[in-house]
């Protein structure tokens, strides 16, 4: 058995499924047991050593007709696909899509999970001047160079507590696209205790998509997102949420590639997570997300003896989704949405999000760093709108940092669905972008294969 080729697949049983991904093509194939004991074996060169290996379990005509089956995959390239080379264009510099505004470096919550030390990033707490988030409208149209689409995230701490600058760079942009021929995208993130009828009215004007902030049951949300006054802001929130929702819903904004979703956080103190999502969903919201805390030495960040209970919760959380979805209540979860036919192209297979190179994120007094959640950790400090980017290691270390030149990436099954992890999560945890989060990658493994065999269920039951 040729064990290279071994390394080109990965096996798994999931909500009594036996599934078969080709790593390299992407497909997904729902088999039966024995083509699942097969696949311990099978190389694509070696049929009579896997009739003799498995003769005393299965019959030698049943093992023959699904040897043919699997070599009619390997000629459609479903089976055993070829390795993925490193695209020419990697190796040359990439042109900037995308810009994170730190419009507010202040919050008017006090998360006590924050990457962010409470939306300051570990300096002064500032608002971004509307000259500093015009500049940056300009950096990303030079910066993106003949590409027409960029994508401007207004981010925080809380960016509505900088509504003047938030309506001057929109104007700005708005203002922009008809000079240049570039089309923005705009989203923003809030936590929600801002919006009223007048803001979202203007949010919806100008076909902002939104991400608003809950995690779940009340009590949780409240424990762990309490005002600066110590008071929970659950039902602030949600009571804003709806308003939002309802001013959108069934609206032609729905049409536009502008998109509303709940994004959720769950931590040690709620790994009971299935419910915190369902909350969310009863509370009249259907699109949503969950993620895990990614935090270093906290009481609420994870450890490898968590994950037995997190791989436990995700497969609750799956029959609970497919459970609504057989009874026509059916929602988005975010981490459950992929297209088993039509993954993304190589570029994005080998390097995800692109920060960095791609992505960057501009600090309330316009410095550069990869993304977000590098704000405030100054040796990432890339220049700033001002001087341009001054420091070019950088941007061609984090482009050159995709799954094939991380070692323990280069060999891992999910690789080209989660393009290597989080950069800042793997320098928080080992001062290297290059050395992945290892509890990550796992509740990573554990969320990829149940969103593979809801996607091969939803489509089963069509």
């Amino acid at each position: 058995m040729n064990r290279e080729m071994q390394k080109k697949i990965h096996k798994f049983v999931q909500n009594g499924m036996y599934i078969l991904l080709d790593i390299n093509s992407g497909a997904v194939h729902v088999i039966d047991e024995m083509i699942y004991d097969i696949m311990d074996y099978f190389d694509g060169k070696n049929d009579a050593e896997v009739t003799v290996l498995l003769a005393g379990k299965y019959p030698e005509a049943e093992l023959q007709e699904a040897l043919s089956e699997l070599h009619a995959l390997m000629e459609l390239q479903q089976l055993f696909a070829p390795d993925i080379d490193v695209p020419p264009t990697f190796k040359q510099q990439g042109l900037v899509k995308s810009l994170c505004l730190m419009i507010a470096q202040d919050c008017n919550l006090r998360c006590r999970y924050c990457f962010g030390d409470g939306g300051s990033y570990g300096q002064a707490r500032a608002v971004m001047s509307p000259e500093t988030g015009c500049k940056a409208v300009d950096f990303l149209i030079e910066a993106s160079g003949p590409r027409k689409h960029c994508e401007m995230d207004f981010f925080g701490g809380e960016p509505l507590m900088n509504m003047q600058t938030v309506k001057a760079v929109t104007e700005y942009v708005r203002r922009r696209e008809k000079e240049t021929g570039k089309e923005f995208k705009l989203t923003l993130t809030t936590n929600g205790m801002l919006l009223n009828e007048e803001n979202i009215q203007w949010l919806n004007d100008n076909e902002f998509s939104l991400v608003l902030s809950l995690d779940g049951r009340r009590e949780i949300h409240d424990a762990m997102r309490p005002d600066v006054g110590g008071r929970g802001s659950y039902d602030r929130a949600v009571k804003n949420f709806r308003s939002c929702l309802e001013s959108r819903r069934g609206g032609e904004y729905d049409y536009r590639g502008v998109y509303t979703y709940l994004r959720g956080t769950y931590t040690k103190n709620n790994l009971d997570f299935t419910k915190d999502v369902l909350s969310m969903n009863d509370a009249g919201f259907d699109i949503l997300s969950m993620e895990p805390v990614v935090l270093k030495d906290s009481p609420l960040g994870f450890t490898e003896a968590d994950l037995p209970r997190i791989s436990a919760e995700y497969d609750r959380l799956t029959e609970a989704y497919l459970k609504r979805h057989r009874e026509g209540r059916g929602f988005f979860f975010f981490h459950f949405n992929m297209d088993l036919s039509n993954g993304p192209c190589v570029a994005k297979r080998l390097s995800g999000c692109g920060a960095g190179h791609e992505y960057f994120a501009v600090a309330e007094n316009g410095d550069l760093y990869p993304c977000h959640q590098f704000v405030g950790r100054e040796k990432y400090r890339l220049g700033s709108l001002d001087e341009g980017v001054t420091d070019k290691k950088w941007p061609q270390y984090f482009r050159e940092s995709h799954v094939l030149n991380k070692g323990k990436c280069r060999d891992c099954w999910a690789r080209f669905f989660c393009s290597g992890g989080c950069h800042a999560n793997a320098d928080l945890f080992h001062g290297d972008i290059r050395q992945p989060y290892e509890v990550g990658c796992e509740i990573q493994k554990k969320r990829l294969e149940c969103a593979i065999a809801v996607q091969a269920v939803l489509k089963l039951e069509k």
